[in-house]
């Protein structure tokens, strides 16, 4: 069964959405990559929000202004235990989840992730809305495959 995870952190105050998005477009390769070799993640993106706005929309006229309202959000849909799920985030992708948190409230706290598991897992679990209510009920999937059913019975093209 896909299990989604939509991780909101809000951002320091003072923090440039400039700095945030060349943070993200610096990992975009380690990104992918390790998303592909984890093998579990059916859909993954980081999506920035703007809590001043009404439709939560960034201003990119005002991406190297600082803020005091940026979120920093990592939705996706897995496979597996959500441990399991961040223990191969942390083991993937450490370093560039310490590059974002050094933009987070709080972040500093679970930072350097690989050295503090059990406290980034209890961050992720506390700010991940799809563990709460009322985002957690009513959840839908169209189908019971895997990722790993999923590619064996399409493999990607070569």
């Amino acid at each position: 069964m896909t299990t989604g995870l939509t991780l909101t952190m809000p951002v320091l105050p003072g923090t440039k959405l400039l700095s945030i998005v060349e943070a993200l477009a610096a990992n975009d390769a380690a990104i992918h990559a390790a998303l592909q070799s984890i093998g579990t993640v059916h859909f993954a993106r980081f999506v920035l929000f703007d809590t001043s706005k009404p439709n939560l929309q960034p201003d990119m006229s005002q991406i190297d202004t600082p803020s005091d309202t940026l979120v920093i959000s990592v939705i996706t849909e897995y496979d597996g235990s959500f441990n399991a799920y961040i223990s191969d985030f942390v083991n993937q992708l450490g370093d560039v989840f310490n590059a974002l948190l050094a933009f987070v409230v709080g972040g500093a706290a679970v930072s350097p992730v690989q050295s503090n598991l059990a406290a980034f897992e209890a961050f992720v679990a506390a700010n991940d809305a799809s563990q709460h209510l009322p985002n957690n009920a009513g959840i839908y999937a169209a189908y019971p495959q895997t990722v790993q059913m999923i590619l064996a019975a399409f493999p990607p093209a070569k």
